[in-house]
C-alpha cells in the first residue's frame, strides 16, 4: 500500500459509517476525520457513537450520532434526513454493521439466521438505497462495504456469517456495474482475522495475538476511498500474515 492521504485528503467531504460505535468503524470514523471529513456514525447503541461522534469534535472535526436500527427502512430514511441535514449529503458511505454467530447450520436457530442476514445484508441493501440517489445526482460518490474473508471462502459453524458475506460481495459488484455510469466507486473489503469486540465475544477461545488491529482496515479504507477518479478498487481481500494463503 503506497503512503496514505494527508490530512486535508477528504476536507470539504462528508462521510457516514455504520456500526461506527467500536471495531473496524470507530477506527474508519476516526481514519477520515482525521484526513478532513465531516464525520456521521450511526448504531444501535447510542453511548458508543456519541463517545466516537465527541472524540471527532475534539479533534476538531464535526461529527454527528444518530442511533440506526439499519434493518428498520423507516429508520434508515431518518439516518438519512439527519445526516443531510446537519452534515450534508454524504460523499462517502461505509457499510460496516454487522453481526456474528457460530453454530453448525442445522443447529442454527431461525431467528438468529434472520438477524445475520438482517443486518449483514438487508441493513447494506437499505442504506445503499438511501444514499446512492444523492450520489448519482451529485455524479460522485464512494461507498465501501465492509464484507469479509469469510465472504470469499467457508468457515465452519459460520453458516450465517459466510452466507451474508458472500451476498455482501455479490450485491457489491452488481451496484458497482449499476453506478459505474454516475461516476461512482463500490468496493468490498474484505478483511480477516481483526480483533474486535464482535470477534471476542462470538469466539472467545481464539487466541488473537496475531490478529490485525482495526486500523489496519481503516487504513485500508482510506487508501479506496482517496483513489483518482481514473482507478477503482472492486474487492479488496486483507488477511493477517500468518493465515494460510488462498
Amino acid at each position: 500500500m503506497t503512503a496514505q492521504p494527508d490530512e486535508s485528503a477528504f476536507a470539504g467531504k462528508v462521510a457516514l459509517v455504520t456500526g461506527g460505535g467500536r471495531g473496524i468503524g470507530r477506527a474508519i470514523a476516526f481514519a477520515f476525520a482525521a484526513r478532513g471529513a465531516q464525520v456521521a456514525v450511526c448504531a444501535r447503541t447510542s453511548a458508543e457513537i456519541e463517545a466516537v461522534a465527541g472524540e471527532i469534535r475534539a479533534r476538531g472535526r464535526r461529527a454527528l450520532a444518530v442511533t440506526c436500527d439499519v434493518t428498520d427502512e423507516g429508520q434508515v430514511r431518518e439516518l438519512g434526513r439527519r445526516v443531510t441535514a446537519e452534515l450534508g449529503a454524504p460523499h462517502l458511505l461505509v457499510n460496516n454493521a454487522g453481526v456474528f454467530t457460530v453454530a453448525p447450520l442445522v443447529e442454527t436457530a431461525v431467528e438468529d439466521w434472520d438477524r445475520v442476514l438482517a443486518v449483514n445484508l438487508r441493513g447494506v441493501f437499505l442504506c445503499c438505497k438511501q444514499f446512492a440517489p444523492a450520489m448519482i445526482a451529485r455524479r460522485s460518490g464512494t461507498i465501501i462495504n465492509i464484507a469479509s474473508a469469510a465472504g470469499k471462502k467457508p468457515y465452519l459453524n459460520q453458516g450465517a456469517y459466510v452466507a451474508s458475506k458472500f451476498a455482501v460481495v455479490g450485491l457489491t459488484k452488481v451496484l458497482a456495474l449499476e453506478l459505474q455510469e454516475h461516476n461512482i466507486r463500490v468496493t468490498a473489503l474484505c478483511p480477516g482475522g481483526v480483533n474486535t469486540r464482535l470477534v471476542a465475544d462470538a469466539r472467545p477461545e481464539l487466541d488473537r495475538v496475531e490478529y490485525m488491529a482495526p486500523e489496519e482496515v481503516a487504513r485500508l479504507a482510506v487508501f479506496v476511498a482517496a483513489l483518482p477518479p481514473e482507478v477503482a478498487m472492486d474487492e479488496v481481500v486483507l488477511r493477517r500474515f500468518a493465515a494460510p494463503v488462498g
